[in-house]
């Protein structure tokens, strides 16, 4: 027998033991909590030398003031640009030395740093202090803060001149209006404009606390070294026996509400939608399933064979659920010729309408749940794919048997329920509408 045939079986015999060891679970993902409060997900593999790790804080841009939007995204921007000794440069070199990658993970719910590195002891040592750093001692340099507050600036004045941004900041206004969801990301250029360094100290030690991060960590480690790890990088961060406030509830939509945007673009950009789903909404599966059908299935979906390919309106057209700790958007989205605006936003409608009365076929279904189901395997098929699950079920506190249930769940769902559950909640009558044309188009 070869070396090449030695090791395969090696892998296939710990590949067994584990599956072994973790019964039916498609991941054997372990759970505690750190000594200063902190969650943390580990799951322990040894297939690569290498560690994945990401850190996150409920401190997305929901958490912004609305005379402060953009602090959020300004404040972890900075972390990585001072901390402790170490300036940006510094932080920068170290990394690119021990190719070792270190990036933000920013939405609307939450915020934090990713870290992928060998799990050999140098390198795993000096990426592991320098994100402990990042996250614990950030420095915020005032001359650094003036220059990406700038470039931020810069960067909000270009985007009110691409259509698919204006589309999206009016779409997010009438779905949301007051609420912190209807917040952009990066901020308004007159909330930006009048930051300052100190807001952004204070965003960091109001939402970057011990209690409330989570910890994800998948890779080549044992139980203990992952503890470990995890001490390491929360120990130091503030502590705060207060809760974080709780968002507002978001209001359900009463009427319809159209705005039209007049735009130089030869293409129109479409938006549809309304307040969907929660993260641990019990409808989250049936209605998952139906937009599979509906608009999430690419080629095969109602959507793409409705607009695009039976009448070539579309450049590009879908629909999905966002869930987040509160209602995240369902929407529609359509790209046309400014010319068939009209006609692709009625077609888009009058899908819409017919599936929330009618559902999908007993063929669709099948076809959806075959592709889902099927598919699944390539949603966990890496490290990092397995590391934002973690984080998911972390952050959202799902069920740590979550990637079992999702294809169970999916099997065992019927034509009824998935029509229920779009006729409950999915209301045609009651939709934002957004559409960014030429002030010409139909």
């Amino acid at each position: 027998m070869t070396s090449a045939s030695v090791k395969c079986l090696k892998g296939l015999l710990a590949l067994a033991s584990v599956v072994a060891a973790s019964a039916h679970a498609t991941l054997p993902i372990q759970q505690w909590q750190t000594t200063s409060g902190a969650r943390v997900l580990f799951v322990e593999t040894h297939d690569l030398p290498m560690l994945d790790i990401a850190v996150d804080f409920p401190a997305g841009s929901s958490r912004d003031a609305p005379e402060k939007s953009g602090v959020a995204s300004l404040t972890l921007g900075l972390m990585r640009s001072g901390a402790g000794t170490y300036g940006e440069d510094e932080i920068s070199e170290r990394l690119a030395s021990i190719g070792a990658e270190l990036s933000g993970r920013f939405d609307i719910d939450s915020a934090g740093y990713g870290l992928r590195t060998l799990s050999s002891a140098r390198e795993r040592d000096e990426a592991l202090g320098l994100l402990a750093s990042v996250l614990q001692n950030p420095t915020f340099p005032q001359k650094t803060f003036e220059r990406e507050q700038q470039r931020t600036l810069a960067g909000l004045r270009e985007a009110e001149t691409r259509p698919e941004i204006l589309a999206d900041r009016e779409f997010r206004h009438l779905l949301y209006g007051e609420h912190p969801y209807s917040q952009r990301g990066a901020g308004e250029v007159e909330t930006v404009a009048k930051l300052r360094r100190d807001d952004l100290v204070e965003f960091y030690r109001g939402y970057f606390t011990a209690r409330d991060a989570v910890v994800s960590i998948i890779g080549d480690l044992t139980r203990s070294e992952a503890g470990a790890i995890a001490e390491q990088l929360t120990a130091g961060l503030n502590r705060s026996s207060q809760a974080l406030p709780a968002l507002p509830p978001v209001a359900q939509l009463q009427t319809a509400k159209t705005s039209r945007i007049a735009h130089p673009a030869t293409q129109a950009h479409i938006l549809i939608g309304q307040p969907g789903i929660k993260r641990l909404d019990p409808d989250y599966f049936p209605l998952f399933l139906g937009n599979y059908v509906f608009g999430g299935g690419g080629f095969a979906s109602r959507l793409n064979d409705e607009i695009r390919q039976k009448r070539g309106y579309a450049y590009s057209t879908y629909s999905f659920f966002n869930p987040l700790a509160l209602e995240g958007p369902f929407q529609i989205a359509v790209q046309t010729k400014k010319e068939t605006t009209q006609d692709a936003l009625k077609v888009a409608q009058d899908t819409l309408a017919k599936f929330v009365a009618e559902g999908p076929t007993p063929e669709e279904l099948a076809a959806a749940k075959q592709n889902i189901v099927g598919g699944f395997p390539l949603r966990i098929d890496s490290n990092k794919k397995i590391l934002d699950y973690l984080s998911i079920i972390g952050f959202y506190r799902l069920p740590l048997t979550y990637l079992d249930d999702f294809p169970a769940q999916i099997e065992r769902l019927t034509l009824d329920q998935i029509k229920d559950a779009w006729r409950r909640r999915i209301h045609p009558e009651r939709m934002v509408t957004v559409v960014v044309a030429g002030a010409d188009s139909p």
